[in-house]
Order: structure tokens, then C-alpha cells, then sequence
């Protein structure tokens, strides 16, 4: 039989706030076991959870960015579970009434525009590790991460395939970190996923028994697990056999989806208001001043922005998309540019082939880049009014990333400037001549090819400071004289 794939997404992002969601502990990642966990997150008797406003606030930038609902009367409830690494024995998140509500989110596969219906996003706090290869015979537990604030982002059954749920998951990772409410660092778990997947015949309105396959931290990962677990159902129906609603991990060494426990259906969490928490009020005024305040931007927006005012390719937005450090540093480097109309297409051009090739060459990242905006603009600035050439713009970067910090002065002091003087030129033409006349001559003869040897020996002469186009245009002047 025929089948089609129906899946769900719950994507867990971990907010960027220096406290977790209901204590002062901090959530650096990375700390020494339980070394950030205080007493709230302990569960010790007598504490009680105090809401972080920035968590609250960065969960409306996500829902105003998406054109979603925001709640504004909104409360907290227990999630009622025990898990050795959940002190409490309950989760305080949100069922009714969740803060994000009733959006769309738009993304593009094979650039066809795609949308889905985003459900609810909501607010809850994270549970603990659980680390099996620590202790000999023995699993330890490891409570740094419990409390720390994520927004749980829930998609509708929208997707039919692998290809559409990484194309959505990808446009997501991007709007979270350009709206600076996640670091999106998959391999630490700030940017979690759990796949809901079903099969039903095609052409029933009938859903089939969804299997969820949890804390999927790679899009390579998530592609591979859709199409097992999808493989795995189609050969269970066909065997006459029913799908068992479970709750799966895919384990990335054999490729496969493993059982963990049957799969809960919500009610089986005992949901009931959190006590120790008032509902929270959600003001118009609160929302406008976040509107006003705040970075909130989509990714088409930013996409339009690289395309026409920086002059660039569709394709070739993905770099800045995909790393937001970047879009800020270019975005700051423009606004020092004297002329952002006609040098921005420039400015970005560098960036992505000299300064990303420059960190590449030295196996460095964005961290170790130390040319400021400004300085890197005025290097654009010097290459638009040809006081530098495309080489000696290389040599002006290679020395700013040295600790120098002031271009005007450096191109004086290393003689940077481009030679535009034609009898200094031509002096240089004559010498280069001199030394190659059989070249020359095959120039003379016709062979325009040559050309470009030629001016590159004119340019070695003159230590990489001429005018490519005024040597162009000399050489040309002999051929016609």
C-alpha cells in the first residue's frame, strides 16, 4: 500500500538570558557538574520559582516576528512526570492559554515558498542530564541545565517529508539567532527537536498512530530519522500490524529509531496551575514598547535588505542569513561607508572573499577577526576613490588585523597608495618591456591574451601600488600608436 508521511515538529529552543527561567542560577553552558543549580532548582522545600521577565520578553519577539498571537492573559501549569534528572518530579510549563499562539512561518524549499501553521510556542523550564558513560555501572545526574528557559515552538502536521521539515527547521535556526533569542548551538542543545510522525493511506483524512522521536540535535540526524522511522511504519502496516504510539530516540551510529517508553497523551501529565505563580498579565503597552525596542525582523526582510542594498546574489545571502555576528558587523560597516549607495555591493564582496578567506587561510573564526567596522569601511572607501587597488586593499587588511588602526596612516607609512601617474607608469611600462620584448611583441602582433601577463609584471614593478586600468589603458595607447 501507498502511504503519506504526516509529521508534527516540537522544537525546543534554549533563550538567550543570563539566569535560568525561575531562579538566579546562571546557564553557562559547559560549567562543572551541578555547579549551577541553586537551591530553586533543587526542589529544596520552602524555595519559590521567580519569574525572568527577559525569557517572557524574548518569547513575544518570537511571536511578534512570526505575526503570531500573543496571549496577554497567560499562566504557568505542572507538567507532572518523574525522571531521575526532574528534582521537582514536575515540569512548570504552559498548557492552556500558551504566551505564543496561532502564527505562520514562511520558508522556502527549492525555492518554492512554503508555510506552516505554527500551533503555540510556550515557556517552560528545562529538566536535568543524565549521563550514562560517567560513572561505572552507574548513570550520574548532572542538574546545570535544569531551569534553564526554553520556548517550546510546536508546529501543525504540515510536513510530508524529510526535504520540507530540514528546509523549516533551517529557516527557523536562522530567525532565532537573528533575533539574537538563541545561540542556536545544536551541538550543546540550545536548538532541540522532536519529530511527531505518522503514515496514513493516501487519500484518507484518517491520521495513523504517531511515533515521537526525541532531542534530534542535527539536521543530518533529523533527515535520516524521518526516513528510517517513515520505513519502519510503511513495513509494520504492510505486515497487517499496528504501529504502537511510543516515544523513539534515534541512535546515530546505527542509523535507526529505537523504543523508550510508550508515548504519553497529555492528559496523562495531570496538568493543573503552577501555585506558586500568578498568571501574568500581558499589557498592549508591554507589547508595543517590545515592538519598538527590540530587534524583530524576519528572514525575508533581511534576505531583501542583502539583496538590494548590497548588491548580492539570492544565493549568496545564505552566509550572512546563517551567520548572524556578520550580518551585524556588515550592517555596522556601512553605516561608515561615504558612499553606502554604490560601495555596500563592494563591502560585502570583501567580506565574504578576503576577510572569510583571510580567517579560513589561518583556521580562525569571527572571534579572532580584528579589523573594526569602520576601519574595514575605510578600506572600502579608499578602493572607491582608487587611492588603494584591489592588493594593496588585501595588504591594508593583512595589517589591520596586525593591531593596526588607522588606514590613512598605514597606506602612507607602507606606501599602499595606487599610482595613477601616468609618466611614473609608463616608466614602469618600459622596464617591464625591456625585460619581456618577445611578450610585448606578440601583444603588438595581436595576441591580446598577453595583456594580462603584462600588466602583472607592471604591477610587480610597481610592488602591487598601480592602476590596474590606467596600465591597461597605456598598454592599449602603444598598440593603437
Amino acid at each position: 500500500m501507498n502511504y503519506q508521511t504526516v509529521i508534527g515538529l516540537e522544537v525546543h529552543i534554549q533563550l538567550k538570558t543570563k539566569s535560568k527561567l525561575f531562579s538566579s542560577a546562571p546557564t553557562t553552558f559547559g560549567a562543572n557538574p551541578n555547579s549551577q543549580a541553586n537551591l530553586v532548582d533543587l526542589a529544596y522545600p520552602g524555595t519559590l520559582p521567580v519569574l525572568n521577565r527577559e525569557a517572557v520578553e524574548q518569547a513575544i519577539v518570537f511571536g511578534l516576528a512570526i505575526n503570531a498571537h500573543i496571549e496577554k492573559n497567560t499562566f504557568f501549569a505542572r507538567k507532572n512526570y518523574f525522571y531521575p534528572d526532574l528534582p521537582k518530579g514536575y515540569q512548570t510549563s504552559q498548557s492552556d492559554k500558551p504566551i505564543v499562539g496561532n502564527g505562520t512561518f514562511h520558508f522556502n524549499v527549492d525555492d518554492q515558498k512554503h508555510s506552516v501553521h505554527i500551533v503555540r510556542a510556550h515557556l517552560e523550564e528545562d529538566a536535568g542530564k543524565s549521563l550514562h558513560d560517567f560513572l561505572p555501572n552507574s548513570s550520574a545526574i548532572d542538574l546545570n541545565r535544569a531551569g534553564c528557559p526554553l520556548l517550546e515552538i510546536v508546529t501543525a502536521p504540515d510536513f510530508s517529508n524529510a526535504k520540507e521539515v530540514v528546509a523549516y527547521l533551517k529557516t527557523l535556526h536562522r530567525l532565532v539567532k537573528m533575533l539574537d533569542i538563541c545561540d542556536g548551538n545544536m551541538q550543546e542543545g540550545s536548538f532541540r527537536v522532536d519529530v511527531n510522525l505518522s503514515l496514513k493511506p493516501i487519500g484518507s483524512d484518517k491520521l495513523g498512530t504517531r511515533c515521537e522521536i526525541k532531542n534530534i540535535n542535527s539536521f543530518r540526524f533529523i533527515e535520516k530519522a524521518i526516513e528510517y522511522e517513515t520505513q519502519r511504519q510503511a513495513e509494520i502496516l504492510d505486515a497487517g500490524g499496528k504501529v504502537r504510539q511510543q516515544t523513539r530516540l534515534f541512535q546515530e551510529s546505527t542509523g535507526q529509531t529505537i523504543a523508550m517508553r510508550d508515548k504519553e497523551d497529555s492528559h496523562d501529565y495531570r496538568y493543573f496551575p503552577c501555585p506558586d505563580l500568578k498568571p501574568l498579565e500581558i499589557t498592549s503597552e508591554w507589547i508595543e514598547r517590545i515592538r519598538n525596542t527590540r530587534k524583530i525582523v524576519s528572514i525575508e526582510q533581511v534576505e531583501k535588505q542583502l539583496i538590494e542594498e548590497y548588491g548580492l546574489p539570492a544565493k549568496e545571502t545564505s552566509f550572512f542569513l546563517d551567520n548572524t555576528q556578520w550580518l551585524s558587523y556588515l550592517n555596522d560597516a556601512r553605516s561608515h561607508l561615504t558612499q553606502p549607495e554604490t560601495s555596500s555591493k563592494a563591502l560585502a564582496n570583501f567580506v565574504l572573499s578576503e576577510c572569510i578567506g583571510l580567517l579560513n587561510k589561518n583556521n580562525q573564526t569571527f572571534e579572532d577577526f580584528k579589523a573594526q567596522p569602520k576601519d574595514l569601511a575605510q578600506i572600502i572607501n579608499r578602493l572607491s576613490d582608487q587611492t588603494l587597488s584591489s592588493k594593496t586593499a588585501k595588504q591594508a587588511l593583512a595589517l589591520i588585523m596586525e593591531g593596526h588602526t588607522d588606514v590613512d596612516a598605514l597606506i602612507q607609512q607602507h606606501n599602499l597608495k595606487q599610482v595613477s601617474d601616468v609618466n611614473a607608469l609608463s616608466q614602469a611600462i618600459d622596464a617591464v618591456i625591456l625585460k619581456f620584448p618577445s611578450q610585448f611583441q606578440e601583444f603588438l602582433s595581436g595576441k591580446d591574451k598577453i595583456l594580462g601577463f603584462l600588466v602583472g609584471q607592471v604591477m610587480k614593478e610597481t610592488k602591487g601600488t598601480g592602476d590596474p586600468a590606467q596600465i591597461d589603458r597605456l598598454f592599449r595607447e602603444k598598440l593603437n600608436s
